[in-house]
């Protein structure tokens, strides 16, 4: 005879479940209209969309149009070879995503954060797979203490418990006060964060020798994961991958769309 105790459970759960979802009905994670479930698109705001998908370059992770064969590089992973190891997105930064972005960032909604990192697993697989460590890019201290929080570490967070890595959130820190990226061309954004991260005598030991894989909510030019790879390397780490949601394709920058910290 079937055990009758999965059906009961189940059936108190939803009980349970019902008065929560009355009182706050799931909204669609772009547009907030009513869903059907937490983290799910509306139909208006599905199409709008667009997830990155093979092929891309094995570097960079930018689409190609077509496949242009195993190993092909694209121009910018050749004309300037970046100091991480590989870089992936999982959307590009365009319609619902930017809207997702900005919510996440500057409306506190930090409950977008775990249905965001679902689809970072997904366009991340590989690098999730061979990680040793998760990282996030970090906020000064003097941004993090008026925001009260970190997009990125929230992120971090979710890719670290959804992928079963261990998250290292101290494991490098912003020692400069940089201007924000928005509005800055390329070469300014380099130039603010230069040298603008350290990891800690104390946190070596969290990546001494690892994989790690860099976290953030937005790959613009580059100029702040390139950064932060570089401080992470120089503090001990083996390699470093990045793995951002969103991504600014190469031709669709405007510096006064950019969203990144």
């Amino acid at each position: 005879m079937a055990d009758p105790m999965p059906d009961i459970k189940s059936t108190a759960r939803k009980a349970l479940d019902w008065p929560a979802r009355i009182l706050f009905p799931p909204v669609c994670a772009g547009c907030r209209r009513h869903v059907s479930q937490p983290g799910v698109l509306c139909g208006a705001c599905w199409p709008k969309l667009r997830l990155l998908e093979r092929p891309w370059c094995p570097v960079m992770g930018t689409p190609f149009i077509h496949h242009m064969g195993e190993g092909f590089l694209s121009a910018e992973a050749i004309a300037d070879p970046p100091p991480f190891e590989r870089a992936r997105a999982a959307v590009a930064y365009s319609g619902v995503a930017r809207q997702m972005v900005q919510g996440l960032k500057y409306q506190d909604r930090t409950d977008l954060a775990p249905w965001m990192a679902r689809w970072m697993l997904r366009a991340g697989a590989e690098l999730i797979a061979e990680a040793d460590v998760v990282v996030p890019v970090p906020l000064h201290w003097r941004r993090f203490f008026r925001r009260q929080f970190n997009q990125s570490a929230e992120l971090a967070r979710a890719v670290s418990q959804l992928g079963g890595l261990p998250f290292a959130p101290s494991a490098v820190r912003r020692v400069k006060l940089t201007r924000q990226q928005v509005g800055l061309e390329r070469r300014e954004r380099e130039e603010n964060v230069r040298a603008a991260f350290r990891v800690p005598e104390e946190a070596e030991i969290e990546i001494a020798g690892r994989r790690v894989l860099l976290i953030d909510d937005v790959y613009t030019t580059g100029a702040t994961v390139r950064a932060v790879a570089k401080a992470l390397k120089k503090g001990g780490a083996g390699t470093v991958d990045v793995l951002t949601f969103a991504r600014v394709l190469p031709g669709d920058f405007r510096a006064d769309e950019s969203a990144t910290i």
